[in-house]
């Protein structure tokens, strides 16, 4: 599948069945982390990685006074904790990162 063309969709991972599971999903969770007027920094990205490493798939809630638009946060907090974003909707994003024991959302391999 190729990459998005649209600039802002550029962090997205490609779309497919993984992706639809992921955001079936994410639809039922809260907000685990939020993304404050300092925007992405590395306290948030350690919070994430940690939180990523418990649930595998986190949304983060990006707030209104953040200096980064969501799709910059986005990127930032995707290639920061080296993980995939699922869907950006609204100030909300979904992040996922396979699970190194136990994946819930791909085969283990």
């Amino acid at each position: 599948m190729p990459a998005p063309t649209n600039p802002k969709k550029r962090s997205l991972m490609p779309s497919g069945p993984l992706r639809k599971k992921l955001r079936a999903a994410g639809h039922h969770l809260s907000p685990v982390l939020q993304v404050g007027k300092e925007g992405v920094t590395a306290p948030v990205l350690h919070a994430l990685e940690d939180a990523l490493r418990q649930h595998e798939l986190v949304k983060v809630r990006i707030g209104t006074e953040s200096p980064e638009d969501r799709f910059e946060a986005a990127e930032r907090l995707s290639s920061g904790a080296t993980a995939q974003v699922a869907q950006i909707l609204g100030r909300t994003v979904l992040v996922y990162k396979k699970h190194p024991e136990k994946p819930r959302f791909e085969p283990p391999g």
